[in-house]
């Protein structure tokens, strides 16, 4: 896809994304949802479920011709053929934990996927009314509710150490020994696909991920992360490629320029 095309793309999802982060932020609020356990024992509640509504009905309208492949129509059975090798990646509530905690840190993600790479990426943060987007390289940006889009870039990690981002809910024994080989100055923690914005705008050098997740809670924060010159990589060092067998991710570093 060419560079302006995909541009044009990622201006028409702001809306979708809009929609459905008010449509969370609505059942949040009103504190009545109900919360179910998944197969993998996942949480789902009924802002995933809704949201998820919201952006299937908005892309199958927007692009019919690309295929969509969402968290919770995945758990389902409902995976479309990605054989074309385009294809949406959808996690309508990324952070469902950190939703049931209240702590806010909650996101709407959306990515593209062209070759096996995320093209495009699309991450909203409904509480903070915050869009981050990206659409190829230098095309990185940050939007606070209806201010201008603001530039945003990773950055070269200090000599004096690193700045790490390390998950809320997912951080066990394996996360601390990786973190134990590095210099680390600073250390911060944050839920959901944040930790990826929050190193595409220069606040962090790595986020280490040690255990599964899903194609869906990388795609958008990876397409973010490579358009402000950062990278998702294993922990052999190849970049995250996208279509894997029941899209399951392996281990994984994200990390700014110097990472």
């Amino acid at each position: 896809m060419k560079n302006a095309e995909l541009l044009e793309l990622l201006e028409a999802l702001r809306p979708i994304v809009c929609d459905a982060g008010e449509e969370i932020v609505r059942i949040y609020e009103e504190k009545t949802y109900s919360v179910r356990k998944k197969a993998d024992a996942s949480p789902v509640t009924d802002a995933d479920e809704a949201s998820e509504r919201i952006i299937l009905r908005a892309l199958g309208k927007l692009t019919p011709d690309i295929p969509i492949v969402s968290e919770e129509s995945a758990e389902a059975g409902n995976i479309p053929s990605i054989a074309g090798g385009k294809f949406w990646l959808v996690d309508p509530l990324d952070g469902t934990k950190e939703f049931i905690n209240r702590t806010g840190e909650f996101t709407v993600n959306i990515g593209l996927v062209v070759g096996a790479r995320p093209v495009l990426g699309m991450i909203g943060i409904p509480l903070k009314k915050t869009i981050y987007a990206a659409a190829g390289p230098g095309t990185a940006t940050v939007v606070v509710e209806d201010g201008a889009p603001r530039p945003i870039t990773a950055i070269k990690a200090s000599p004096e150490g690193f700045v790490i981002v390390a998950s809320r809910s997912h951080t066990g024994p394996e996360t601390e020994a990786y973190l134990a080989t590095l210099h680390v100055r600073k250390r911060k923690t944050s839920g959901s696909s944040i930790k990826f914005c929050v190193i595409a705008e220069g606040e962090a050098d790595i986020y280490p991920r040690l255990g599964q997740t899903m194609e869906w809670d990388t795609a958008a924060g990876h397409a973010i992360l490579l358009a402000a010159g950062g990278n998702i990589t294993t922990l052999d060092g190849e970049e995250l490629r996208y279509g894997k067998p029941n899209f399951e991710n392996p281990s994984f570093v994200a990390k700014g320029c110097d990472g």
